[in-house]
């Protein structure tokens, strides 16, 4: 395999090859399954290591998903496919009050958009490259969808950082784990995220921030 044909793979190009080749070329390259998932997607193949899943429409947010927010204790809240907050609890609402409380609900164009974010979130590029990278290998199940492409399109031109990273081609799993931000009010908070997937409204995610056992807060 040439690396013009690996290119051509990366780019998403329409090329002739069986799942069976990309699987062998998945296991030679030990790729990790968000890795593995992504080179699936981008070729429109399905992976024969995995049955195969019945997917539904986005549509609206079902009722007990945004029960299921409301009920938390914790600052929790609803993605989706465009990373768009489709509903949030009152923790949540001040937790990020500057994003929830304004117009813009793309949770990226948050991030990269508005320039309070470099000093709420701790650690803002690390975290920023891998929001790319796990929207990257998200948004790679449905690449021709025209609203995903404007979304990208639109962040590329607004922002320098995301072009970049973008242009990194890396792909990450939406993972949990250590979350900081410095809060106009609250001072330094540390939680521990949780990430889920709705069973029967895959386009969704469940995000929740847990008080990590390292959490205080300083006023």
């Amino acid at each position: 395999m040439s690396p013009t044909w690996y290119a051509w793979i990366e780019q998403g190009r329409d090329i002739s090859v069986s799942s069976a080749a990309l699987a062998r070329m998945a296991d030679a390259m030990q790729l990790t399954p968000a890795e593995r998932s992504y080179l699936f997607q981008l070729t429109r193949k399905r992976d024969p290591s995995e049955p195969p899943a019945v997917r539904e429409e986005e549509g609206e947010p079902s009722r007990i998903l945004q029960d299921a927010v409301n009920a938390m204790t914790a600052p929790a809240y609803l993605l989706d496919r465009l990373w768009r907050v489709r509903a949030w609890n009152p923790p949540a609402a001040r937790l990020f009050a500057d994003w929830l409380g304004g117009d813009e609900p793309c949770l990226l164009a948050y991030v990269f958009l508005n320039q309070s974010a470099r000093k709420f979130i701790l650690d803002w590029k690390d975290r920023a490259r891998r929001l790319v990278a796990e929207f990257r290998a998200d948004s790679a199940r449905n690449p021709d969808d025209p609203a995903l492409r404007a979304l990208v399109d639109r962040l590329r031109t607004g922002n320098r950082d995301f072009a970049a990273f973008w242009s990194d081609h890396a792909v990450l799993a939406r993972e949990g784990g250590a979350r900081g931000f410095n809060h106009p009010r609250d001072g330094m908070l540390y939680y521990e995220q949780a990430t889920l997937s709705p069973a029967g409204q895959p386009d969704y995610k469940l995000v929740m921030l847990l008080p990590s056992p390292d959490s205080r807060t300083e006023t």
